[in-house]
């Protein structure tokens, strides 16, 4: 037990510091996860909000948060480049990848069960560093994760600056949202979907243009608007 000097004087007494508490604000969707359970239990005030970009913010560092399943498959449905051009909002940014002890990032033989070829990861991460400009860190498991969470609120506690909670969905114009609807297509990749775009300037022009002339742009991908027509 501490003991304290009764005759102190009141003056000595407020010198006397307490720890400054440790906060965290965290999306909804992660109000049942296991790592916004464990930052409670490391004595942090977590504190749920919805957010738009990110998955937790500490001071003014903004952090995503996926684990390796849900990595994969945002690469493949492209979310993950969205929301990376989203965090460009914030100068300190961070990517959790979570889960190495638990499941394999990826492997050359079995394409991570999940279709995508190890060459292709490798080629993510490495745009992510040095085109998104995005740190990344590689967590265990959640009670890592929340570990890495609670120095970073413990780092930023030393200072007083707040985010933003007010940081926006980038809105795409009209070209970029037509290039990710092709994008959607099987085989049509983003220079696939410019190719198309300079040429046709429009889905409609896509889809009602002559197999031969989608050929003369795009080879033997234009097969995909063939059957996409005849629905």
């Amino acid at each position: 037990m501490p003991f304290f000097d009764i005759f102190q004087k009141s003056e000595d007494k407020g010198k006397l510091k307490k720890k400054p508490e440790l906060k965290i604000t965290a999306d909804l969707h992660e109000k049942n996860s296991l790592v916004a359970a464990e930052l409670v239990s490391l004595g942090v005030n977590v504190e749920f909000k919805h957010l738009k970009v990110a998955d937790y913010l500490i001071g003014d560092a903004a952090i995503e948060r996926k684990t390796i399943s849900d990595f994969i498959s945002s690469m493949i449905n492209k979310r993950l480049l969205r929301q990376l051009e989203e965090l460009k909002q914030f100068e300190k940014r961070l990517l959790v990848i979570e889960g190495i002890d638990e499941q394999e990032l990826y492997n050359d033989e079995n394409s991570n069960g999940k279709g995508m070829h190890g060459n292709s990861i490798r080629g993510m991460l490495l745009y992510i560093v040095l085109e998104a400009k995005c740190p990344i860190i590689f967590t265990k498991d959640y009670e890592d994760t929340a570990k890495f969470l609670f120095l970073i609120a413990r780092r930023m506690s030393l200072g007083k600056k707040e985010i933003s909670l007010h940081a926006k969905k980038k809105a795409r114009n009209k070209e970029e949202q037509i290039q990710y609807i092709l994008e959607g297509f099987p085989g049509i990749g983003p220079a696939t979907a410019k190719k198309l775009l300079k040429k046709f300037r429009t889905i409609k022009n896509i889809i009602n243009a002559d197999i031969e002339q989608l050929k003369e742009v795009i080879g033997k991908k234009a097969e995909i608007f063939k059957i996409v027509g005849e629905f």
